[in-house]
This record gives structure tokens, sequence and C-alpha cells, in this order.
């Protein structure tokens, strides 16, 4: 091996690393369109059982047939969105006039009755607190005045929303009109002796990927139901937005539940702050705390195994290890993409490289 041999090598492999940069380095660039493609291709696929019910079942032609698909999503958003638009506002009118030490007091009576009813009050613990200093100590460096900065930093996320959502819905429709526009796109960069694999491989991960994202929404659909209910029989006002809301948490696998059923505790004590803490806020608490707890044993036991075994082809563990991973190296992002992720690598694995033993195990379900 001469040195122009090793010259060259060395040329290539920096060029290889330079060409693998630049390709990161575009790709974080344009991370905003990724992420709108991304989203376009889920509604997409929401949206394909629906266009062809259209034009297999009514005979609607392809374009009626689509675009009667996005009215339909479009509606769907808009009628969650009227949900939100007259709380949002109404708490916009309190936030301009929220007294911050009035706040500050009402979480400082909260705070006095749930340590008065657990006693925390009482004995030797009241010698290190007394209610004299537990605003001082506990609510002193307790600064409020974050909320109204907050909500004008989520008008302005509303507007750049606006931009995004018209994105999403602009490459939706080509998507859903097109069907084979991204698959087109994809075999561009596709050897020709490969062109097959890669067809039957993007035709399954669209039929998995479509039957999970509609057991991800009947999954929230239930729940929502159940948080409703419980919220209702409490009494808790604006109770579908909030049960709605929580509903949404679960999206992120194990987290978030936890985060929705805390929001829903919380708004629950919340909405009844002037009440007595002992015959009022902790029953209505524990009252929803029950239907937390029914929600979350009807979903773990029913509602994901269902998932997982008829859409994605995979086994409750083998998922739970998989979202596990993908927090650990990606954060919320990667457990929320895991599944969908996992899936289409099986799908293309099997395709590519079915005569491996290990490829063989892994998708004998497919």
């Amino acid at each position: 091996m001469n040195a122009k041999i090793i010259a060259n090598g060395i040329l290539r492999a920096v060029a290889i690393l330079v060409g693998i940069a630049l390709i990161c380095w575009f790709f974080f660039k344009i991370q905003s369109v990724l992420a709108y493609l991304a989203m376009a291709a889920v509604l997409a696929l929401l949206g394909r059982p629906i266009v062809m019910f259209l034009r297999k079942k009514l005979r609607f032609p392809n374009t009626l047939a689509v675009v009667a698909t996005m009215v339909f999503m479009i509606s769907i958003f808009l009628g969650i969105l009227a949900l939100f638009i007259p709380l949002i506002s109404e708490q916009s009118k309190n936030l301009s006039l929220l007294d911050i030490e009035a706040l500050k007091g009402n979480l400082n009576t909260l705070y006095l009755q749930t340590l008065d009813y657990f006693g925390a009050s009482t004995g030797s613990f009241n010698n290190l607190l007394n209610e004299s200093h537990i605003e001082e100590n506990v609510l002193k460096e307790l600064d409020l005045g974050f909320i109204p900065n907050f909500l004008n930093s989520f008008v302005n996320l509303l507007s750049n929303f606006s931009i995004g959502l018209f994105s999403v819905l602009f490459i939706s429709f080509f998507f859903l009109k097109d069907s084979k526009l991204m698959q087109n796109g994809i075999l561009t960069f596709v050897p020709d002796n490969k062109e097959s694999n890669l067809i039957k491989s993007i035709d399954k991960i669209n039929n998995l990927l479509s039957r999970y994202f509609a057991g991800i929404l009947l999954q929230l659909f239930i729940l929502f139901v159940i948080y409703t209910i419980a919220l209702l029989i409490v009494g808790v006002e604006n109770a579908i937005v909030i049960a709605f809301l929580c509903s949404l948490f679960n999206i992120i696998p194990y987290i978030g539940p936890i985060i929705g059923g805390a929001v829903m505790i919380t708004l629950t004590m919340t909405s009844f702050i002037d009440a007595d803490f002992s015959t009022v806020i902790l029953p209505k608490a524990l009252y929803v705390l029950l239907g937390l707890t029914i929600g979350q044993l009807i979903d773990n036991f029913f509602s994901q195994p269902f998932i997982f075994s008829t859409s994605v082809k995979s086994h409750p563990l083998e998922i739970f290890l998989i979202i596990i991973i993908a927090g650990l190296l990606f954060g919320v992002v990667g457990m929320v993409i895991a599944v969908p992720g996992y899936t289409a690598i099986k799908v293309i694995l099997k395709e590519f490289l079915a005569e491996y033993s290990i490829v063989k195990k892994l998708t004998k379900n497919l």
C-alpha cells in the first residue's frame, strides 16, 4: 500500500464525514419543515381509511373524497378548539385583573387546611411550623407574576402555530390526494432492484400505522369519556375541557398519565378552594382519583394490549422496552415516536433482511 492510496483513503473518509456533517446541518436547519412533513404524514394515515371508505363504498371521486376528509378533520379540530377558546379568553380577562397577593392568600389557605387535616399543625411539628410564618417562609419567594407573561408568550406561540397548521393541512391534502407522492419521493434515492421491496414495506407500514393511530384515538376517547364522567359527578367546572386536556397527556407513554392525573386532581382542588378541605375538597379529589384509577386500569388491561396486538403486531412487553430505551436516548419525543418508528423498522427489516434468524423472530407476527 503506497502513500497515494493511503492519501486517497484519508481524503475519501474526510469527504464522507464532511458530507454527513453537511447533511445533518441541513436537516437541523429545516427541522420545522421535517416536523410539518411528519405531522402531515400522520394526518394522511388517519384520513386514509376515510378516503378509502368514501371512494369504495360511496363512489366519491378521489379529489372529492380527499376534500370531504379534510373538511371532516378540520371540523373536528375546530370543534376541539372551540372548547378551549372561551376558556382561554375567560382566563385571559381574569389574569389581566389578577390580584397576586389574593392568589397567594388562597394558596396559603389551602396549604394550611391540608396541614390541619393531616394533623401536621399539631403536636411536636407545631413547634417547628406555625401559621404566622407559613406565608413568609413558604410563599415569600413565590412570584406568580410569570402568569401574565406566560400568557403573552402563549399568544405568540399561537401565531406561529397558525402558520404551521396551514402548512401541515396543505401538505396533508396532497399526501391524501396522491397516496404515492411520498413513496415516489423516497424511491428516487433507492436502487431499481430494491424498489419492489421498498414499495411493499411502505404499503405495510401505512396499513399498520393507520390502525395504530386509529387505536390511539380510540384509547384517548375512552379515557376522555371516563374522565368527563368523573369530573361531572364531582361538579368541576369546564369538566369536558379538563378531561380532554388530561386525556391528551396519555399520548406520552407511562409519564403522560401521571402528569394528566396530577393536573386533573390539582384543578379539581383549586375549583373548590373556598370550601372546607376535609368535607369538600378532599372527598371530591378522592372521587376524581377513583375515576383516574378506573380509566388507567381499563387503558392498561384493555386499550393498550388491544392496540399493540392488533395494530402494530407487537407484544406489550416488547413495546414497553422499546419505549423505555427511546425515552432514555431521546427524551419525551423519543417515547412518543418509539412505537411508530419501531414498527417501521421491523417492516423494513422483514423485507430486506428476512434471511436472518433474529429478524425472523422479531417479525414473525407481521
